[in-house]
């Protein structure tokens, strides 16, 4: 499988759809904002497609040694046919030497069975779990890892950088933390 890689513009209404799709409302940025912001050096949203039909996209910033997926969908269609897996090889051609960092939804009692495929999708692919959890946009999410170790003080910093100074979520060391096989 190779993908062709296309950047995102505010007339991509297929990604827009699979965005809508795949996020609840409290948890998205403007679509609008995103196309914008992805004009930045450090911002990138690109879209993925298989011959002529849409896969999915990833939404992510850059700096310093990290890179932060704030957004990654694949058309729920084509999920579970190793979509996912070449969108993350195709980020990981783009930055083999920088620290990856993901964000997932988070519970503190039982998963839903879509909570735990997508964590296992991404331990699968080389994430680890780091013990800590942050809060975005009022959601408390699960951090995860993949080509180094997390480093919650280098991880504010990204932030606060990226956002000037905008952006100070809350991220604590979770207790107990549960594996998920």
């Amino acid at each position: 499988m190779e993908l062709k890689v296309k950047k995102v513009s505010l007339k991509s209404k297929d990604v827009k759809a699979i965005y809508f799709d795949s996020f609840p409302p409290n948890e998205r940025m403007p679509f609008w904002m995103m196309v914008l912001m992805s004009k930045l050096w450090n911002t990138k949203f690109l879209s993925f497609y298989d011959n002529d039909k849409l896969c999915g996209f990833i939404y992510f910033a850059v700096q310093f040694k990290q890179v932060f997926v704030m957004f990654f969908a694949v058309d729920k269609e084509l999920r579970s046919k190793g979509y996912g897996r070449e969108i993350l090889n195709e980020l990981k051609k783009l930055y083999p030497m920088k620290k990856v960092i993901v964000s997932i939804e988070h519970s503190n009692t039982d998963k839903t069975e879509e909570q735990e495929r997508r964590k296992r999708f991404y331990l699968n692919n080389g994430f680890k779990e780091t013990g800590y959890l942050i809060r975005m946009s009022g959601v408390e999410q699960e951090i995860l890892v993949r080509n180094g170790q997390f480093n919650k003080a280098k991880f504010r910093a990204f932030l606060a950088f990226y956002s000037n100074g905008t952006l100070w979520p809350k991220i604590w060391k979770e207790c107990g933390v549960k594996k998920v096989q």
